[in-house]
């Protein structure tokens, strides 16, 4: 259909644009879309480049984000009258003041912490990493143990600034049509956390997927696809 939207997606930490690789193939060529390259440099920052991808395709478009990316796509939809839904893939969906890590700690359950490497980067502050003997248990347990280590080795490292970044302004999801999916065996973002933020936002759409990891749009990425397509068929007239 003619006003069908683009879907943008978009990664979060320790994760690269690649990540969406399963879902955009099960989308098929009956959706265009676009897996934006993520700077994880802070929220402000990176949803001004998200949004320079939007103005860039020139219509209508659906915004995914996964995990930090949540937080990018909640800042990047505000007042970008192209963006028509939101889509939250085991991802934050912050009010108001809220950073991805204050949510992380809102309910018990998370053990990113202790699975992180730091180190100073030039431009001040740290980037925090997952280390490499951690990745597959902590972020991608229900895939296997040989794409977790290529995943682990081609994640993208975040800075702390960004994980500590608030959300400016009203969160685009009280004016926008907003799906959630989400795994109950996310050890990244406690599904508590999930349930409260996807309750809070009134979803269209919600998925909670059982032993899903916070890997989902790697280990189940039809998943993932029905979501969107939900999201695409909920929006386009």
């Amino acid at each position: 259909m003619p006003d069908q939207p683009t879907i943008v997606f978009v990664h979060g930490a320790f994760a690269e644009s690649a990540s969406w690789n399963g879902v955009i193939e099960r989308l098929g060529a009956a959706y265009d879309s676009v897996a934006a390259a993520n700077p994880l440099r802070g929220v402000a920052s990176d949803a001004a480049y998200v949004r320079d991808v939007v103005r860039g395709i020139g219509g209508p478009v659906i915004l995914v984000g996964h995990s930090y990316g949540g937080m990018v796509v909640t800042q990047a939809a505000a007042d970008e009258p192209s963006v028509r839904a939101l889509v939250y893939v085991n991802a934050f969906c912050p009010d108001t003041d809220e950073s991805a890590l204050s949510l992380s700690g809102k309910f018990p359950g998370s053990t990113l912490a202790d699975t992180l490497v730091q180190y100073p980067v030039s431009t001040g502050g740290n980037e925090v990493a997952i280390g490499q003997d951690s990745y597959h248990a902590q972020f991608a347990a229900d895939v296997s143990a040989d794409l977790a280590a290529l995943m682990a080795r081609t994640q993208r490292p975040i800075t702390e600034q960004a994980l500590g970044d608030k959300l400016s302004g009203d969160p685009a999801w009280r004016s926008l049509p907003s799906w959630f999916v989400f795994g109950d065996a996310d050890k990244n973002i406690p599904v508590a956390v999930h349930r409260f933020m996807a309750e809070r936002a009134d979803p269209r759409g919600q998925r909670e997927v059982v032993g899903g990891s916070h890997a989902m749009a790697v280990s189940t990425p039809s998943e993932v696809a029905e979501t969107v397509i939900e999201a695409v068929r909920g929006v386009s007239g």
